[in-house]
């Protein structure tokens, strides 16, 4: 959940950009080509990314002018300017960077020698560009714990140093696209925040005060591969310390700055996820935010955030969208104070206005929110509100696997089930993307054995999926007869899906010859005796729910496993007729449960809304359960179960 402060305000807020503003066509000065493919890979991130100058801190030498604890620095001085405030009222510094000027000691701590700055408590977060928002949040942790009445939070960032051309000399000036590209996304700068407590007033704005409610940050390492980095090969088999020297290390391409573009379009689908949650949690509301400050790499990727939210139904004006990112460029985890703090200086605010902060970091993914108040400085301080409840959403798999069904696409009065159904599903599928067996298939590691055994406890659950729909279509009464024959239709459709996992299974070299021989593991046995047990019960409308999980696991889950799958077992194409089947047929498997949905909702809805909310809360309380329940299967599956011959 969010860290929520009650006694945190925004004093001040300075920015420091070096040198003066390089326009596109001046970067081969500083930025040179490494070769021919450099100007047609320029041109095209340049059209892209919509910035039209940025700031460096080399010369056109590739002479260092500011060194990054000097950047931060100054940054500092001009927040504490602005403020009016003293350096010696500050007792903890809490920065943030992708690195500083040295290895060791701590940035912060270069920063500090840099101020001449007093004895203090210190902090040195090390990320990519939710590090500023890291910063900001120790310090502000400080301050509501009352360790601390005042507390810097600075971020800056100096990658220009790691583009000069003649850091690729080693390599021929031959690089990867990955690391060729940011040569032309990343620049120089820092931005400072002054936080204090007993509600100052905003520096510039006589007559205001800027509360921060709150920061949340989620961060989705679990479940991705690296997407930005230094330090690692390209191929990210070796570390740049794993080598002889460090010439070795950047002959290897070790020592470049590299981002995988591919994985991209998936940050973005985590953080407006992430955001819906905090929308349904309480934390927010889009409908009052004022300013919404979005730090985005490339102006690529605003209709990206755009569609996301609107598909979401919690999109924000586009007019109260505001970014400096045009004529200051992409600073990383300096962005968002930077970008604050202009935002600061420039616009006339209000008593009671909102602005809404989002940091996406792709390095290893991750997402940071804050939300801030504006207040009228003789107004009493009230408490923030804390939701009593917060949906703890899970993080997202290394695939973008979405929902079965789009909640923006429900039919009319369905939104409100589907958006709560994708919310059990967004947390079913993250823990299962963490499952021992499914780690095994991503991690390239899953071998024969392993596949087998898996079959051998699916086989016998798969088996009883018609047998418990066709019992509780057999337990639906009266005005559900309609459903009932469109379940008899599924289950007759899918009463032969064992017979050909198991010739699949046959055919990769299993040697169990009897289907009952088979055993489920204890997650299987549980779940078929749940399913069995409320097929017996009067109208068991709530199975709906555990179709949703189970159809959506071979719409969803399995294709994105079975190229893995096939690419490291090397079997026969005729071995996964199952999984590729339902990976295209499970589909129309799904419209046909949305049909049933809507049939359901007709049904009940001769009792009005408290009838079809009645039916809704019985299809999502079965699709948590079936969900919980599956992932038992899942865990049980690397254990290996008995073949016993039924007597």
């Amino acid at each position: 959940m969010p860290v929520p402060f009650q006694r945190v305000y925004i004093e001040s807020a300075g920015y420091f950009m070096p040198g003066e503003p390089i326009p596109n066509e001046r970067m081969d000065a500083y930025i040179a080509p490494l070769n021919r493919m450099s100007e047609r890979i320029k041109r095209r991130i340049l059209a892209e990314n919509g910035i039209l100058t940025r700031h460096y801190a080399i010369d056109e030498e590739g002479m260092t002018r500011h060194t990054n604890a000097q950047l931060a620095a100054c940054a500092i001085r001009d927040c504490l300017r602005r403020g009016g405030a003293e350096l010696s009222r500050v007792s903890l510094l809490a920065s943030g960077s992708s690195g500083g000027d040295t290895l060791m000691p701590g940035f912060a701590n270069m920063i500090q020698g840099e101020l001449a700055a007093p004895p203090m408590e210190t902090l040195s977060v090390h990320g990519i560009c939710a590090a500023g928002v890291s910063a900001i949040q120790s310090a502000a942790q400080g301050i509501e714990l009352g360790a601390h009445r005042s507390a810097l939070a600075v971020a800056s960032e100096m990658p220009s140093r790691l583009f000069k051309r003649s850091r690729f000399a080693a390599r021929g000036y031959e690089t990867d696209f990955d690391s060729h590209f940011l040569r032309w996304m990343l620049s120089d700068g820092a931005g400072a925040l002054l936080l204090s407590d007993g509600a100052p007033a905003l520096a510039g704005n006589p007559g205001l005060r800027l509360r921060l409610k709150w920061v949340h940050q989620r961060a989705f390492s679990g479940d991705y591969p690296v997407c930005m980095q230094l330090g690692l090969t390209e191929d990210r088999a070796r570390g740049h310390l794993d080598f002889g020297s460090w010439a070795e290390a950047e002959a290897a391409g070790a020592l470049s700055l590299r981002q995988d573009i591919r994985l991209l379009p998936h940050l973005f689908d985590i953080g407006i996820h992430e955001y819906a949650t905090l929308v349904q949690g309480g934390w927010l509301d889009p409908k009052r935010i004022d300013h919404f400050l979005c730090h985005y790499s490339s102006e690529k990727f605003i209709p990206v955030v755009e569609d996301l939210m609107a598909k979401a139904d919690l999109a924000i004006p586009r007019e109260r969208w505001w970014s400096n990112l045009a004529w200051r460029g992409n600073t990383g985890a300096a962005s968002i104070l930077v970008m604050l703090s202009e935002f600061l200086h420039s616009k006339a605010l209000k008593p009671g206005e909102q602005i809404f902060c989002y940091v996406p970091e792709s390095g290893r993914f991750m997402a940071a929110y804050m939300l801030l108040e504006v207040e009228a400085a003789e107004a009493p301080a009230r408490a923030v509100a804390v939701p009593r409840t917060t949906a703890d959403a899970a993080p997202d798999e290394e695939a973008a696997i979405a929902p079965p069904h789009d909640p923006a696409a429900a039919p009319e009065g369905l939104g409100a089930l589907l958006t709560e159904l994708a919310g059990i599903w967004h947390d079913y599928r993250s823990r299962a993307w963490r499952t021992p067996l499914i780690r095994q298939i991503r991690e390239r590691r899953l071998a024969l054995p392993d596949y087998l055994n898996w079959m051998e406890q699916w086989i016998p659950q798969v088996r009883e999926g018609s047998r418990w729909m066709r019992e509780g279509a057999a337990s639906l009464t009266g005005p559900y007869q309609a459903l009932a024959a469109l379940i008899d239709v599924h289950a007759g459709e899918e009463q032969d899906d064992f017979n050909i996992l198991f010739s699949d299974y046959r055919k990769a070299g299993g040697t169990v010859e009897r289907i009952d021989d088979l055993r489920r593991n204890p997650g299987g046995e549980a779940l078929n005796a749940y399913l069995h047990g409320l097929a017996a019960t009067r109208n068991p409308i709530g199975l709906l729910g555990a179709i949703y999980i189970i159809e959506g696991t071979g719409q969803r889950i399995v294709p994105a496993l079975l190229p893995l799958i096939k690419a490291g077992l090397k079997l026969p194409p005729d071995a996964f007729r199952f999984l590729e089947y339902h990976g295209h047929n499970d589909e129309n498997h799904l419209n046909r449960w949305l049909a049933a949905v809507e049939m359901v909702m007709v049904v009940e809805g001769g009792e009005g809304a408290e009838g079809r909310g009645r039916a809704a809360r019985q299809i999502i309380d079965t699709a948590r359960h079936t969900a919980a329940l599956y992932l038992m299967q899942f865990q049980h599956i690397t254990q290996r179960m008995p073949h016993e011959p039924n007597a």
